[in-house]
């Protein structure tokens, strides 16, 4: 389990019905509101997704540096979040955004573009 320690106001409904990790994390997928191409992977405690949910900017929980971070203050590749929802296991989050610029740390527009496995069968 992570250090952290905030108490998170996430709506205790939505709190409720979460399904999270030892860590206390739920995977967070970011799609693209108008053309429906998934972005990015990222994960979210109750923190993180109240902070997405009331500040309009995704906001992942860093597993390798133990912070939150929010989707672009370094970067500029900033995701406007456009809806929000809970899969039907309440284990996954998908937040459709209207992305600025790259989506992955590594330049590219999303972090599924370079390792296709198969494609168009």
């Amino acid at each position: 389990m992570s250090s952290r320690v905030l108490e998170s106001q996430l709506d205790p409904a939505v709190a409720a019905r979460l399904k999270r990790d030892a860590d206390g994390l739920v995977p967070a997928i970011a799609q693209q509101y108008d053309t429906g191409e998934v972005l990015m992977l990222g994960w979210m405690d109750d923190e993180a997704l109240h902070r997405t949910l009331t500040t309009g900017r995704c906001t992942y929980w860093s597993r390798s540096r133990q912070e939150y971070w929010v989707k672009g203050d370094t970067s500029g590749h900033v995701q406007h979040v456009k809806s929000v929802a809970l899969d039907c296991d309440a284990d996954t989050v998908l937040v459709k955004v209207d992305q600025t610029g790259a989506a992955c740390h590594t330049g590219a527009r999303t972090c599924f573009d370079e390792d296709v496995l198969i494609e168009g069968q």
